[in-house]
């Protein structure tokens, strides 16, 4: 229930209407979070957006004829205001950013499947980071959810002439940024499955046939957790990369589990105390992985559970390391 319903807004009935505000506010919350997670990028902060949209309509005292288009344009509005500030963080943040890894999208629509799945993947959300925050808003309300441009012009206080040229430039931008060719789901999940065998197995002939020539592994800390002091590029870099850091990780007891990340294969990586350490993304274009990204930044990780101090790891990684080194130089070793 949202914080606050226990007042009279909350509890009571609209005038001559069997259905709560609250009933019908958790009927469309799996909506309002979808748009404002895409709007945004931030679990916390469209769970923000959201409960202060709730708010907003707790405390309205008018019966209002639409609750879905009321709450979505409240919710939009929100932020949009949000994205605005945040955008002056972003532009301080410390080495690359990434949205937020989202486990599974609570809205659903059999009709619009398709756009939901692609809309929320990490490629796509950055692809929106490039847009201004009314572009991104129209192209997301039109293009994702369907909205009527009526709809779309309440919700972001323009015209809908407006609307429409906002919306022509944010496709422009979009498509300019689009993969080249995309496989399906079940061609991303078997190609993922082969993937984290191999990583499993430090297999660098077997991680190399699966990424592509031109394949980059990146990773967001954003100066909170450790990453890579630099993008790594190309297939041999990475794979050998990969495969000696996970047996030394799993020496520490590091696991991963396998699960969706943004609607696309991924995985949780987890110390020994089952804490949450970092999350992989991959993106697969034309039968390959194209990019690999890791958000190791605490911030974004803490609403998947307890969070793991990933300095600590990194400092025994260090030290497994070390001790390979001297190992293979000791005297009468290899």
């Amino acid at each position: 229930m949202p914080a606050g319903a226990g007042g009279a807004g909350g509890r009571g009935l609209w005038e001559g209407d069997p259905v709560s505000k609250v009933e019908e506010f958790e009927e469309l919350r799996p909506l309002l979070f979808s748009i404002a997670y895409r709007i945004l990028g931030s679990v916390g902060e469209a769970e923000d957006a959201v409960q202060d949209t709730w708010l907003r309509f707790d405390a309205s005292t008018t019966r209002v004829d639409s609750p879905k288009g009321f709450l979505s344009a409240t919710v939009t509005r929100i932020a949009i205001d949000v994205l605005r500030s945040a955008r002056v963080r972003r532009e301080e943040y410390v080495g690359p950013w990434f949205p937020e890894p989202l486990l599974s999208d609570p809205y659903e629509d059999p009709q619009r499947a398709a756009e939901l799945a692609d809309s929320v993947s990490m490629a796509s959300l950055l692809l929106l980071e490039r847009l201004s925050p009314l572009e991104r808003s129209v192209f997301v309300l039109r293009e994702v959810f369907a909205f009527g441009f009526d709809e779309v012009a309440s919700a972001v206080g323009r015209s809908e002439a407006a609307c429409r040229q906002l919306l022509v430039r944010a496709r422009r931008h979009m498509r300019a940024g689009r993969p080249r060719f995309e496989v399906d789901g079940q061609e991303r999940r078997e190609l993922a499955a082969r993937f984290f065998t191999a990583l499993s197995e430090g297999d660098v002939d077997g991680l190399r046939s699966l990424l592509a020539a031109d394949v980059t592994l990146v990773g967001d800390g954003g100066g909170k957790a450790p990453q890579p002091a630099r993008a790594v590029a190309g297939a041999e870099n990475v794979a050998r990369l990969l495969a000696s850091v996970q047996p030394l990780l799993a020496r520490i007891d590091v696991t991963f589990e396998e699960h969706e990340i943004n609607g696309r294969p991924g995985a949780i990586f987890l110390d020994r105390n089952a804490r949450v350490l970092q999350v992989l993304a991959l993106d697969v274009v034309d039968g390959r992985i194209q990019t690999l990204r890791l958000v190791t930044n605490p911030e974004k990780l803490d609403h998947l559970g307890p969070v793991g101090d990933a300095w600590a790891v990194n400092e025994e990684l260090r030290r497994q390391r070390a001790a390979g080194r001297g190992d293979r130089s000791a005297p009468g070793r290899g």
